[in-house]
């Protein structure tokens, strides 16, 4: 049986100023979304705006897409995600990632090196200090707590967190390869995919996150997991013209957002069929020609990835999404008519 769609709200990071779109984030609760997510890079963080609009809002969930692991210890992580959930009444959703080399050391300092051997040890400390059973410690190859190093001063203690939060806050992990979507599926309680094609969800997606399912043990399965894909969303009469709307996004991503030979997004094209594109994307864009990188995203991408054009184009290009095992559509837009069209489809 296929459930219905749920809908949510990807408002991503700022650019050099940052403005929240509170009157959308209350139109979308008015209307029925389940989630609003917030993000950060190397600008805001996500955290600050979050709080922001949890205090202005009462029932829509509040979601990280994502928190930077690197950014944080996973202590501080817990304490941020149990401090908003307690303020919220209970809405959280932590979403966590391991971003990218050019930011993790470019940015925060830290070494990029074995994120997924990070991601695991990292979700196990935070899921064991909402837990609560007892006072904390870990000792793994990347974290160790009590910090027991060479220069560790031997008075660190296990320590349990003096707030009480819940235990079962929910957390997420942003994954494009496939090894980190398989962990995703094993160890968290929901996958937030980027660039997701529903075109391709069987090819390639639904046998990475079944071998996720199945290391995890016991009954895990799909009706445990909450697959929360943020999608463009553009709506209008000229197709061509909301398809353009998106080329300079993906273009960024699939061009930019890594190095040549470190590029997640770009890979993620590659395994859709769209090698050659993806090249020339690279190419242009990495030689500083973007306007060129743009032209060079085929019309077919955007539409595996994003929803363009009339509502009824809309409509039913939305039947490849309900044929997947997605639960949660993050849509993202600039329009709050958008946010309604949405809506009045799928709510």
């Amino acid at each position: 049986m296929t459930l219905p769609l749920r809908l949510g709200l990807n408002l991503g990071y700022s650019g050099r100023t940052i403005q929240l779109p509170v009157d959308m984030v209350r139109e979308a609760e008015r209307l029925g979304y389940h989630v609003v997510w917030t993000a950060e890079s190397y600008g805001s963080d996500a955290v600050t705006p979050l709080a922001w609009l949890g205090a202005l809002t009462s029932t829509i969930h509040l979601g990280t897409a994502v928190l930077q692991m690197p950014a944080r210890t996973p202590a501080m992580t817990a304490m941020t995600a149990m401090t908003l959930d307690q303020l919220s009444g209970g809405r959280f959703y932590l979403g966590l990632g391991v971003s990218g080399p050019q930011v993790v050391e470019g940015w925060h300092g830290v070494p990029y090196g074995k994120p997924l051997a990070r991601t695991r040890e990292y979700v196990s400390i935070v899921r064991d200090i909402f837990a609560r059973q007892d006072r904390l410690e870990f000792q793994g190859a990347h974290y160790q707590i009590p910090y027991q190093g060479p220069d560790a001063t031997g008075l660190g203690k296990p320590l349990k967190s003096i707030l009480h939060g819940r235990a079962d806050i929910p957390i997420y992990l942003a994954a494009i390869g496939p090894k980190n979507v398989e962990l995703a599926a094993e160890i968290a309680d929901g996958w937030l995919p980027f660039f997701l094609s529903p075109r391709h969800f069987d090819q390639i997606y639904r046998p990475i996150l079944e071998r996720g399912f199945a290391k995890a043990g016991g009954d895990k399965s799909w009706k445990d997991f909450d697959i929360a894909a943020t999608v463009p969303v553009v709506v209008g009469d000229n197709v061509e013209e909301c398809r353009n709307q998106v080329k300079p996004f993906v273009a960024l991503y699939v061009g930019g957002m890594g190095a040549r030979a470190k590029n997640f997004y770009y890979n993620l094209a590659c395994r859709y069929g769209y090698t050659d594109a993806a090249n020339r994307i690279q190419d242009h864009f990495l030689s500083g020609n973007r306007g060129a990188a743009m032209a060079a995203v085929p019309d077919e991408l955007v539409d595996d990835i994003a929803l363009c054009g009339p509502k009824e184009r809309i409509a039913e290009r939305l039947e490849l999404w309900k044929a997947t095992p997605v639960t949660t559509l993050n849509i993202s837009t600039f329009d709050i008519e958008s946010v309604r069209v949405m809506a009045e489809l799928l709510l």
